[in-house]
């Protein structure tokens, strides 16, 4: 104890820590016993200052398997549940020359890639999600879905 005059202001809170921590352990922390932890704390870390450390979160166990339905409940998905995505239903395509596209007017008919009946693509930020068949729901268009892509599947038209 004659050298608790030379300790830093750092090294006594450092100190007061671990007496605190010991303390919730339910060990009977000596002065000895600090200056030790504390010794050896110098010693693997020679004159570098402590970083400030971030408390670690808990989330959850591990990821859920691919073939189960997607849980929406947790803090996993809890930072991304509010961003807009912009979903869109394209009823076909088709390539045309600009010299036609420059001749559309209205009346112009564009003849396109499907068939009368065939499902439409419902694309997520223009990748696709699903297959689905137009509704009128109060006087307004809508979609049913018919199938939705699997995320596994999803992931294979990315790569």
């Amino acid at each position: 104890m004659a050298d608790e005059e030379n300790t830093s202001p750092e090294e006594q809170a450092l100190a007061d820590e671990w007496a605190a921590a010991l303390a919730e352990a339910g060990e009977d922390a000596g002065q000895d016993d600090i200056d030790a932890m504390l010794a050896g704390q110098e010693a693997a870390q020679p004159a570098q200052p402590a970083a400030p450390r971030a408390p670690m979160e808990e989330f959850g166990s591990a990821p859920p398997s691919p073939n189960l339905p997607v849980n929406l409940e947790g803090p996993n998905l809890d930072v991304i549940l509010d961003i807009p995505v912009s979903i869109s239903m394209e009823v076909g395509n088709t390539d045309i020359t600009i010299r036609n596209l420059l001749q559309l007017n209205q009346g112009s008919v564009i003849e396109l890639d499907r068939l009368a009946g065939e499902p439409l693509d419902v694309l997520v930020n223009g990748t696709l999600i699903a297959h689905g068949e137009v509704v009128v729901v109060n006087e307004k268009f809508g979609i049913r879905l018919t199938d939705v892509i699997s995320p596994s599947e999803r992931i294979k038209k990315l790569r």
